[in-house]
């Protein structure tokens, strides 16, 4: 069971509800107040960047003000709270699947290679004869499907037939379209 944290206008809140105004942590305030500066800096050698090792440090604290009330002596505080913080960064290492670091030049921009404009040209140019060698009910779904990007919904109206006599069509196109021999390079 966890205790909130009673801050502000909601220590009036409390007060009122029964709850004293004097929190049992007050304690935990005064050992964040005198071993903060020490535990800063041992959350700083676990991290590279002063930000980090900030927040490491408020997770850390965040637990061990949770369980608070469990540890028995609070002489031993400072081992729970290093463990807190190994266990903290060891988990954040495990999540961080990509490690950013700043490099002093950007690396080359890798571009995909061009596409020979003529090969472009000679695959168009193959795909369309072979277009042209289906029978024309199954060219006119092709067409309608894949050049003029019909869905199958529109290519049925368009024709007047069902949405599966288009879909069945189609794909006994695209079988005929795979064995044309004048793609198979292609592949």
């Amino acid at each position: 069971m966890t205790t909130p944290v009673c801050t502000g206008a909601s220590r009036a809140v409390a007060a009122t509800a029964g709850h004293p105004t004097s929190s049992p942590y007050a304690s935990f305030s005064s050992y964040v107040r005198a071993r903060g500066p020490v535990l800063l800096r041992t959350a700083r050698s676990l991290t590279a960047n002063p930000s980090d090792a900030e927040d490491l440090l408020q997770t850390a604290l965040t637990k061990t003000y949770v369980a608070w009330e469990r540890i028995e002596d609070h002489r031993a505080v400072d081992g729970y709270v290093r463990r807190a913080l190994v266990n903290t960064r060891t988990s954040q290492w495990r999540k961080r699947k990509v490690d950013e670091f700043a490099c002093g030049e950007l690396p080359e921009q890798g571009s995909a290679p061009v596409p020979d404009p003529a090969e472009q040209q000679s695959l168009h140019d193959a795909m369309w004869r072979a277009v042209l060698k289906l029978p024309d009910r199954q060219r006119a779904m092709v067409v309608l499907r894949y050049y003029e990007d019909l869905s199958e919904a529109q290519t049925a109206e368009v024709l007047g037939v069902s949405i599966g006599t288009v879909k069945s069509a189609v794909s006994r196109a695209l079988g005929k379209l795979r064995e044309d021999p004048e793609l198979t390079p292609v592949r």
